[in-house]
């Protein structure tokens, strides 16, 4: 009888909501059948069975919050499952698709290393085994709360020493003092049952972890947004004729493939500034996240390596990976390390907004509905409308100047008003 222990899914994931229990007692499973579907502060991801064997007691009920580590399931393993029984949960964990260790490496180096309103855990998990540093010193690092993947080392080879973590966490506090805005506590709010009835919810995790993203967000970057207008007539011309009911084409891969030459173009835009070390971090890769509406909220896969698809493949992968999202079968290392972000609001309605940066990106793109309008050249009486799309640049002034933002705008404008120069091929 194997006791089946929630596993670990992810650096600094110490617990989830169970949404759904896919199996009932008595089902007879197989090995990386998914058993629980959880709710984290990151995303939604299925939890695999380790072995072969038939489900006898589950511990847990849907809705319940659940800690890593915590036996969720008895399972009595089959004949075939003799190696899984001797796995302890977390090797068993490794094998599936959505923890691995370069998936654990990669959260960890993305996590923000301080939120406004988050403190940092008092004991954090083990840190990726290719972290150069003694166990002593990853012990340390984990007691005062600090992620040792994302300490800079200073001895041989950039290995990390106590007096490294000491000086990171130093410079973290002293960095956490200067950016925390006044009155940043949150507020008390009033009893709003004395004016009528209420109704109270908790929120959902991914909905509290977006709340406290967008606020470290918010208070760290410092904002400016440019707003300007590209024609698209030519481009939507383009896009019902290779349209088909099979393959329906959106605008949205089309500035995909413009903002991935727009990186190339300003890699100040490809970029991310560390205010501990000093230094501006230049990406050499080009994958560039895409907001998908759910019914959980905004959630923001990314796409790899668009500078080498074509418009056709990304607008492919773009439907399978909003259609995944939705159905919260996205993994957490889907939604990690991108480049700069797009979020189009064009399928709703408005016709400009400001949308935040999505640390540690530079920058993002609002795309709003695009309308007709008179078209006057030279003062000139109106001609034949054009179709233009309203885009709104946001991005990070302390790596941004707004000349830069404005001539990456325009490039972008004026690329997207070139259709017949885009990559179409199949």
């Amino acid at each position: 009888m194997l006791d089946f222990k929630l596993p670990e899914v992810g650096e600094n994931i110490k617990s989830g909501n169970i949404v759904a229990i896919l199996v009932a007692a008595g089902d007879v499973v197989k090995k990386d059948q998914p058993l629980l579907e959880m709710e984290t502060d990151k995303a939604s991801l299925e939890i695999p069975s380790p072995c072969d064997g038939t489900i006898k007691e589950i511990l847990i009920k849907k809705g319940e919050d659940v800690k890593i580590g915590q036996v969720v399931m008895r399972i009595a393993e089959g004949k075939t499952s003799s190696s899984a029984a001797k796995a302890t949960p977390k090797e068993a964990t490794q094998s599936a698709p959505m923890a691995t260790v370069a998936a654990a490496k990669e959260s960890a180096r993305s996590t923000p290393a301080v939120a406004p309103s988050q403190a940092a855990p008092a004991i954090l998990p083990e840190a990726p085994v290719d972290v150069p540093a003694a166990p002593s010193v990853r012990r340390f690092a984990r007691e005062i709360g600090i992620n040792i993947a994302q300490v800079p080392g200073t001895s041989a080879g950039g290995r990390i020493s106590i007096e490294d973590v000491k000086a990171f966490a130093k410079a973290l506090n002293t960095g956490r003092a200067a950016m925390a805005p006044a009155g940043a506590a949150a507020k008390p709010l009033p009893d709003f049952s004395k004016w009528g009835v209420i109704d109270r919810r908790p929120m959902s995790n991914i909905r509290k972890k977006t709340a406290e993203h967008m606020s470290f967000c918010w208070s760290t970057i410092p904002h400016v947004t440019q707003f300007d207008k590209a024609d698209i007539t030519g481009l939507e011309q383009l896009r019902k004729k290779f349209s088909t009911p099979d393959r329906k084409l959106t605008v949205t891969p089309f500035l995909l493939k413009v903002l991935a030459a727009a990186l190339k173009t300003f890699p100040e835009f490809n970029a991310s500034i560390d205010m501990t070390a000093q230094e501006i971090v230049y990406k050499k890769y080009c994958h560039i996240g895409v907001a998908v509406d759910t019914d959980r909220g905004l959630i923001v896969p990314v796409l790899r390596d668009v500078d080498k698809k074509t418009i056709f493949q990304l607008a492919d992968e773009l439907n399978r990976t909003a259609q995944r999202a939705r159905e919260k079968k996205i993994s957490l290392d889907e939604l990690q390390g991108g480049s700069m972000t797009v979020t189009n609001l064009g399928g709703i309605g408005g016709t400009q907004f400001t949308p935040i940066v999505n640390w540690p990106e530079a920058a993002i793109l609002g795309v709003s509905r695009a309308q007709w309008e008179p078209f006057h050249a030279d003062g000139k009486p109106a001609h034949a409308p054009r179709f233009m799309l309203p885009l709104s640049l946001s991005y990070d002034h302390r790596l941004i100047d707004g000349a830069n933002g404005a001539r990456f705008l325009r490039w972008v404008c004026e690329a997207v008003e070139q259709p017949f120069m885009m990559e179409l091929e199949k």
